[in-house]
């Protein structure tokens, strides 16, 4: 993956296009997307809600949402509630949005940049869960520093996560688990729900499989299933 530039910051994801997108999917991108993407407010923060044109029981935010395979399962299973996916490959955004069309959901939004940007805009106690499935592992050490688990990030998400949210992460990389192990239950926010070791080597019946954790199997990666909960603000 390229190196971000100097004057920006570290970047969490690699390149933003791959090949080039087929007729029906560029129709999509210059009539749906639009539709769909997500203003960021520039003085005041964001009531993720008001983004839906019914009000949902609650939001939901998927970071890094690849093909959308996951979001689009998890969206339309709960209707009832409102979704935002954060993704900036060009060619995922495209097959969300197919999956959006083929299954008419309406209770999805998509914010097509770097998830920090959203993340310092939402409004505290506002999402009440989280998904970071396979995230670049950002594998050399001289990289960790675009990991996104990291405690930046989690310290903002624990300021937009509402009491009891859960925090859902995903990796079949066993150096990466064990960073993951390390940041969210050294933060006083999240607790690991895990009792047994059942409870993160299986993919519980409630979250849908993503073609990651396919090509992992296939290659004979076992995925570990983390699930954080955010302790009640004192």
């Amino acid at each position: 993956m390229s190196e971000a530039p100097v004057h920006t910051r570290e970047q969490f994801y690699g390149r933003r296009r791959g090949r080039p997108l087929r007729a029906a999917q560029a129709e999509r991108q210059a009539t749906l997307l639009p539709q769909l993407l997500i203003g960021l407010p520039q003085n005041s923060s964001l009531g993720p809600v008001s983004l839906f044109a019914t009000a949902p029981r609650e939001v939901w935010l998927e970071i890094g949402f690849g093909g959308g395979e996951h979001l689009a399962t998890q969206a339309e299973r709960h209707p009832e509630i409102g979704f935002i996916g954060c993704e900036v490959f060009e060619n995922g955004i495209a097959k969300l949005l197919g999956e959006i069309e083929r299954r008419r959901l309406a209770n999805i939004r998509i914010h097509a940049d770097d998830a920090r940007a959203l993340l310092a805009t939402l409004a505290p106690r506002s999402i009440g869960r989280v998904f970071i499935l396979f995230p670049d592992p950002w594998p050399k050490a001289r990289h960790h520093k675009r990991r996104l688990i990291a405690p930046a990030t989690l310290d903002r998400l624990a300021d937009i996560m509402t009491d009891g949210a859960e925090l859902r992460i995903a990796t079949d990389d066993l150096g990466y688990v064990a960073w993951v192990l390390e940041h969210v239950t050294a933060h006083s926010a999240f607790s690991w729900t895990a009792r047994r070791p059942v409870d993160w080597r299986e993919r519980p019946p409630d979250w849908p499989p993503t073609r990651y954790e396919e090509k992992a199997r296939r290659a004979g990666r076992a995925p570990a299933f983390l699930r954080f909960e955010r302790r009640p603000a004192s």
